[in-house]
């Protein structure tokens, strides 16, 4: 089956990409979730659209990426979460979420999409997260989930 990525999807492409892929996985988990449409000659079209998208918030190349890295490396985020008594959270941090706190603490504006948080974050504490700003070049850096409200 023939598809275009509205999005991107680890290990398939990026958005605006056509791509082959097994029929049962494009009818059943891409297409569903929004993740992708399926290609026709009409189509082609709204893959320039998606892909103009794409790089105007992209970054742009390996030296910006290594700068967003090192901005994001020394930046002290902070995320006030309700709490049980034993640091426990009622729910879990979301990627959205984190990514606010980073605009918050004064660091660059990260498409969620890109964060990979260590398994849910269900507790106070210390967590190391990762974001992928480039395919040469990722991220590493502290959060901390303070117990609030």
């Amino acid at each position: 089956m023939k598809i275009i990525l509205t999005q991107e999807v680890t290990g398939l492409g990026a958005a605006g990409d056509v791509v082959e892929v097994r029929d049962g996985y494009g009818r059943n988990y891409l297409l569903p979730r929004g993740y992708a449409i399926r290609w026709t000659r009409g189509g082609e079209k709204e893959v320039v659209s998606i892909r103009r998208a794409r790089a105007s918030r992209e970054i742009r190349d390996l030296d910006q990426a290594t700068e967003v890295a090192e901005r994001l490396r020394g930046l002290d985020v902070r995320l006030t979460a309700r709490a049980g008594s034993g640091g426990r959270l009622f729910g879990s941090i979301t990627p959205g979420e984190v990514a606010d706190a980073v605009k918050a603490a004064g660091g660059p504006a990260l498409d969620r999409r890109r964060l990979e948080l260590p398994g849910t974050i269900k507790s106070t504490g210390l967590h190391q997260v990762r974001i992928r700003l480039h395919p040469e070049v990722s991220a590493t850096f502290e959060l901390s989930v303070l117990p609030g409200k």
